[in-house]
């Protein structure tokens, strides 16, 4: 082992150097994560906003432990990179590289992070209790989705003149429900198997279904960076030509699982196989112009079928524990909060648009609950409201529209700041609207 103390000289870098700074950076994050999922968790709120939040402290907007290349930013920016250049008697130029390397390596971890949480997601998405709400859930999350995504859309085109490629991101941003938020608060409040709770919940699965392919969708017209009927038609068929193809041979990929999981016997015979079907369907996904996640999420789909998923669920939530908080608090530590510092007249637009963005997402929801229909007495009010917080999956669109570029600096943090606010505000107002009950043992 190549000792940390010494480095060589000028701008070559000890790949020891950058696994040392790896660890540096993931002893942030993982300190960041814990302590602000805790104390959200203890404050009633859910663990991953606290996490985002944590991220914020650590990055560019406040402690600068963990920063990323880009406009402005550079290795002596990092208080970790002035840490480790300390500590290892570094140059400028290797800590330089190491910088860099050190936050793709990173990167690269928080986009792992993101695509295990889509497959964790698709295999909490049951598709069996779906059916038992059917067109109820269906027509509320259509509506749901159809209703921000348009109204944002046109919003920020007409009214703040934005382009229409980053209007669109920032539209689509809007159409995410959080399932796990919602369906804790709701298992709080006993209302979990009411008729609007299955309504809620099953809406929230309709509406990550149709998220992830509007999400597959903008995202391939980021790297194109025009809009084309034709080509949007076409991303359109194939995202949803790839999920229901997959879907529709779940029979046969399930098949193919419980088989190989019989055969292996050693550690790992069951969640290897798994993580492997959603790498290849990822790698599809990708292959196909459309986002992998829409491959881990349709993987997570399809063995939520399998007599093996809870024992599934079991095996992946630390594979989840020690990743996902990585893209969490990647997204808050790479959030420069100060583009909307009001002080700063330029910065003022962006704090209109976040209000605008926070004003469509809330009202955007609600009207959901007028969609209900053929249920008298039912409380149309908290079906809407429980479509409110956007939580993890608004997280994945602000990230991925940060990473292509499309959106702004402004219109990225505004984009989050719409994500904080929903869910931070639905379940008070859940519990709220909801009379208190009793959880059914």
């Amino acid at each position: 082992m190549v000792n940390l103390l010494a480095v060589a000289e000028g701008a070559a870098v000890d790949e020891s150097i950058v696994f040392a700074g790896v660890l540096l950076s993931l002893v942030m994050i993982y300190a960041a994560s814990k302590v602000g999922g805790e104390i959200s968790n203890r404050l009633g709120f859910p663990p991953v906003l606290g996490e985002l939040i944590g991220g914020v402290i650590i990055g560019i907007s406040a402690l600068k432990f963990v920063v990323f290349p880009g406009v402005g930013v550079s290795a002596p920016d990092s208080l970790l990179m002035q840490f480790l250049q300390f500590t290892v008697s570094a140059s400028p130029e290797a800590i330089g590289s190491i910088f860099r390397e050190d936050s793709q390596v990173i990167s690269i971890l928080s986009e792992l992070g993101v695509f295990i949480l889509l497959f964790e997601i698709g295999l909490e998405s049951n598709l069996s209790e779906l059916l038992k709400v059917g067109t109820q859930a269906v027509v509320v999350a259509t509506v749901g989705v159809v209703v921000p995504f348009a109204a944002g859309t046109l919003g920020l085109i007409y009214f703040f003149h934005l382009p229409v490629i980053p209007s669109v991101f920032a539209g689509a941003a809007l159409t995410a429900t959080s399932i796990g938020i919602t369906s804790r608060v709701l298992a709080e409040l006993g209302q979990l198997t009411t008729k609007e709770g299955q309504i809620i919940l099953g809406a929230a699965v309709v509406d990550d279904v149709l998220g992830i392919i509007v999400l597959a969708v903008v995202a391939s017209l980021a790297g194109t960076g025009q809009v084309d009927v034709k080509e949007v038609g076409l991303i359109i068929v194939s995202a949803v030509g790839f999920l229901l193809g997959v879907l529709f041979a779940g029979g046969l990929i399930n098949q193919a699982f419980l088989s190989m999981a019989g055969i292996f016997k050693t550690r790992g015979g069951i969640i290897v196989p798994a993580l492997v079907l959603a790498f290849i369907l990822g790698y599809l996904g990708a292959a196909l112009r459309l986002e992998a996640i829409l491959g881990a999420f349709a993987a997570g789909l399809v063995l939520d079928d399998t007599d093996k998923r809870e024992d599934l669920e079991k095996l992946l939530k630390p594979i989840a524990d020690i990743f996902v908080p990585i893209f969490f608090v990647v997204v808050g530590a790479k959030t420069d909060l100060n583009v909307l510092n009001p002080a700063i007249p330029e910065n003022r637009s962006g704090l209109i648009i976040a209000s605008f963005l926070i004003t469509v997402a809330i009202l955007g929801k609600v009207v959901t609950g007028l969609a209900v229909f053929g249920q008298p007495g039912i409380n149309r009010l908290a079906i809407g409201v429980g479509m409110i917080p956007r939580g993890e999956v608004g997280l994945v669109f602000a990230a991925v529209g940060n990473a292509s570029g499309t959106l702004s600096p402004s219109l990225n943090v505004a984009v989050i700041l719409m994500v904080i606010i929903t869910t931070f505000l639905a379940p008070p107002l859940l519990r709220f609207i909801f009379p208190p009950r009793s959880v059914e043992a």
